[in-house]
Formats: C-alpha cells, sequence, structure tokens
C-alpha cells in the first residue's frame, strides 16, 4: 500500500502524517507513508487544498486534518 500525505508542512500537514502514521501501526498493514512537500507534485493529483491524503493513488481526505478512525477505514483490506 502506498500512501501520500500531502502538504508543505504546516502543522495541521504534520499532525495528520503523524495520524496516518499510527493508523498504519494500530492496524497492522504493510505500507509505505510518503510526505509530500512539492507545490507541483501535490498538484498533479488535483489537490489545491492542504493537508491531504492519497491511498494508492486515489484522495481521501482534501484540506482537514482526517480522523483516525477514517485512516484505519481507507487502509484495512
Amino acid at each position: 500500500m502506498d500512501i501520500k500525505v500531502l502538504g508543505p508542512g504546516c502543522h495541521k500537514c504534520h499532525q495528520t502524517e503523524k495520524i496516518v502514521r499510527e493508523a498504519v501501526s494500530e492496524v497492522g498493514v504493510s505500507a509505505s507513508v510518503e510526505k509530500v512537500t512539492d507545490v507541483k507534485r501535490i498538484a498533479e493529483y488535483g489537490v489545491f487544498g492542504t493537508p491531504a491524503v492519497v491511498v494508492d493513488g486515489n484522495v481521501k481526505s482534501v484540506g482537514k486534518i482526517p480522523i483516525k478512525d477514517d485512516v484505519k477505514k481507507w487502509i484495512r483490506k
């Protein structure tokens, strides 16, 4: 599983990355979590609000810090 946290590095972006990493650990899935800060790469996902979370190429959240339970739902197989 490939997870990307999109954002320039603001507090909300860091909090989102922390929640995503905690959810991955708690669910126990094998996933790579990448923090993407480059604006051009972020725009490639059609995302113009941050933070955003992309799971296996699918945008799951934009412009808000996701709830950990929601992240767990997105990553359970």
